[in-house]
């Protein structure tokens, strides 16, 4: 199923995307025992004002987890999953526009497969992932590479509002462990890998982060992106693919000036 959450006059609404038509659902599969109920009638995916297809307690980062991409900024190989967090403020919708903020100098695009949990859980056996992961998405980890540095903690560089772009759709039957990812900045191939070359699976990457803490239902784990990352400019297009999972495309402008609280 591709499940994704889209705007009503109701307020935020499930839907299952079959074809050209979205349908309504009671609520997602992951709050309902894996089960779609239809309710209302059909909507035309074109003219759908769509969500983030999830709201998060909170988002995990996986960093350097291809080995090209931590070869291409310099770094080593981690020996064991490197996490940090993103706030759930960051996220933004598929047609969203990542906003360039005037504290950086350099924001990089990083395309990257996402998981989705579909219920609580902690201490998660590395082969029972499957148990706690309803599907999977394409989200784009923007990051502020230059604070990034500065900074030592990371919570600024990849926390800024629109720094987590996410869906459009959940996928709850393509199976994440080798799939092709692509993103294309103004059409242009920027990123091209298969998920198999991860360095930690997603199996060890779900042990590795509910050892430390509780997942809950819609949590996501991005779990990394491979080599190709680059600077954004205003006016840029990015477009992350994940095969058999669908594309994720959002714009690039500047950040409008501060207006105070």
């Amino acid at each position: 199923m591709k499940i994704v959450r889209m705007k009503t006059p109701e307020g935020a609404r499930y839907g299952l995307w079959e074809g050209d038509a979205i349908f309504p659902l009671r609520a997602a599969p992951w709050e309902t025992d894996g089960r779609a109920q239809r309710s209302g009638e059909a909507i035309e995916f074109r003219s759908a004002q769509l969500l983030v297809p999830v709201t998060p307690s909170k988002i995990l980062g996986i960093g350097r987890n291809y080995r090209a991409h931590a070869a291409e900024l310099g770094n080593e190989p981690p020996k064991e999953p490197m996490v940090f967090l993103k706030a759930p403020s960051s996220l933004l919708a598929h047609r969203g526009t990542v906003l360039l903020p005037a504290e950086s100098e350099r924001v990089d695009f990083e395309g990257e497969l996402a998981l989705v949990i579909g219920r609580r859980a902690r201490h998660v056996p590395k082969e029972r992932w499957r148990d706690v992961v309803c599907g999977i998405t394409c989200a784009l980890d923007i990051t502020a590479r230059d604070l990034q540095k500065r900074d030592g903690q990371w919570w600024r560089a990849k926390g800024f509002d629109t720094f987590c772009p996410v869906g459009p759709v959940v996928d709850t039957d393509a199976d994440p462990a080798d799939l092709q990812l692509e993103t294309r900045v103004d059409g242009r191939l920027a990123q091209s890998a298969r998920t198999s070359a991860m360095l930690f699976d997603v199996g060890t990457l779900v042990a590795w982060v509910s050892a430390a803490l509780t997942l809950e239902v819609g949590d996501l784990i991005l779990t990394g992106t491979p080599e190709g990352v680059a600077p954004l400019e205003p006016g840029q297009r990015i477009e992350l693919t994940i095969q058999n999972v669908g594309s994720l495309e959002v714009s690039v402008a500047p950040a409008p000036r501060a207006a105070g609280v």
